[in-house]
Formats: C-alpha cells, sequence, structure tokens
C-alpha cells in the first residue's frame, strides 16, 4: 500500500518550509494543503487540536505538529540523504543550537525591528550578540552541518529568509558584513540551493506581509509607554 503524506501549511511560514525543505532533500512524495490562518479548516483544527497552528505533517493518518519535531519524525522515518550527523554528540548539539534559535535567537531578532530608542539599541546588542554564536559555529564550514544543508541549516533557515525582509522594511542593517562575514556566505549558499530556492516564498509579499505585521507589534510597544 501506498504511503500517504500530507502537508498542512500556508504560503509564507518559516517553519513549514523547513518540513518542505526536508521533504524535497529526502525526496519523498507528498500532497500540500494550504492553510488561511484567518478561517483554518477543520482538518487543520482536527489534527492539530492544540496549537492550532502549521505546519502539521500527516503520514498513513497519523499527525505531527511543530516543526522541530516533524524533522526529526522525516529523518528517522526516511532514511536516505540524512539530515543529522551520525555522532551522538554533534546530534545533540544540533538539536540544542535548534532551540536556541527558536527559543532566543528569533525573539530577540524581531524586537531589533519593532522596539524604539535606547530598547531598540539594547535589543540590537542581544540579538547580534546571539548572532555571534551562529558565526563562530560555521567557522571552517559551508553549511551549519558541513559541506551539505542538514538538520541545523534548516532550523536556522529563518534567518537566511526574513532578516534581510525585516531590515528592508525598517532600513536598518542587523547583519553586518564586517561582523558576520561567514553567517552572510552561509546565507547565499543557502538561498543558492536549488531546493531551497524553488520553494523560497515571493519576496515582495513578504514585505507586504511583514511590513504589517512589524507596524503592528510597534504600535503595541509604543502603546506600553
Amino acid at each position: 500500500m501506498a504511503e500517504e503524506v500530507k502537508l498542512f501549511r500556508n504560503w509564507s511560514s518559516p517553519f513549514a518550509l523547513r518540513v518542505v525543505w526536508a521533504l524535497q532533500l529526502k525526496g519523498v512524495p507528498y500532497d500540500t494543503i494550504y492553510e488561511d490562518l484567518s478561517e483554518k479548516s477543520s482538518l487543520l483544527l482536527h489534527y492539530n487540536p492544540i496549537h492550532k497552528k502549521v505546519p502539521v505533517l500527516v503520514h498513513n493518518e497519523k499527525p505531527l505538529a511543530e516543526s522541530l519535531v516533524i524533522l526529526e519524525y522525516i529523518e528517522e522515518t526516511w532514511k536516505q540523504t540524512p539530515l543529522f550527523p551520525e555522532d551522538p554528540y554533534e546530534r545533540s548539539t544540533a538539536r540544542f543550537w535548534a532551540r536556541f534559535g527558536d527559543d532566543q535567537l528569533l525573539h530577540s531578532v524581531f524586537n531589533v525591528f519593532i522596539k524604539q530608542g535606547k530598547e531598540q539599541e539594547e535589543a540590537i546588542a542581544r540579538a547580534q550578540g546571539n548572532l555571534k554564536y551562529l558565526e563562530e559555529e560555521l567557522r571552517g564550514k559551508k553549511f551549519f552541518s558541513g559541506e551539505k544543508i542538514g538538520f541545523l541549516d534548516l532550523a536556522f533557515g529563518w534567518v537566511a529568509n526574513l532578516v534581510s525582509v525585516f531590515e528592508e522594511i525598517q532600513g536598518l542593517t542587523l547583519i553586518e558584513h564586517e561582523k558576520y562575514p561567514l553567517l552572510l556566505a552561509w546565507i547565499q549558499n543557502f538561498i543558492d540551493a536549488p531546493i531551497i530556492k524553488e520553494s523560497w516564498p515571493p519576496r515582495d509579499k513578504l514585505i507586504t506581509k511583514y511590513r504589517a505585521r512589524i507596524e503592528f507589534y510597534s504600535s503595541k510597544e509604543a502603546a506600553k509607554k
């Protein structure tokens, strides 16, 4: 019996893109169900009743939510084109940095673009300090995973996907070439990979979407004062 793989996503989610890239790197056929998150389908709510978000991977009617969890499932289910290192310590380290990216780096970067004045200066210092860890992790490597794209590159894909969009919207450069040459080289190598490039969301649509989001959160920050 043929396997049935379905991915619930929307057009722009950087977390859903992780799953898209992993499935494509492994050559796993799947069907895409695009969700309008302002009017979520009954199927999405059925498969992900806790978070009610994308991505959701459904494999033979078994649903999984949370992108990093899904990546691990994909790695364990389809063995071709490994995404994780073989060494247990290196696998655990990759998981640590992926969680650091979601729990600390992402929030520190986004805060840069919604804060103002002294608070923005402090946010820039925090974000650039966190980005420095990525720069150090790339020493001697083309990708975070070595010479080929792997789990940690997919986990940090949002950095390549969104930071330059935020920078353009606000007219502010966060990832400066003098401070982060290795990170900027990784971004270029990552987005130039054919499998990554072919699923890249349209930049103009990202700018429109995130301009509205940044303005919304900036106004909320201003209202607190």
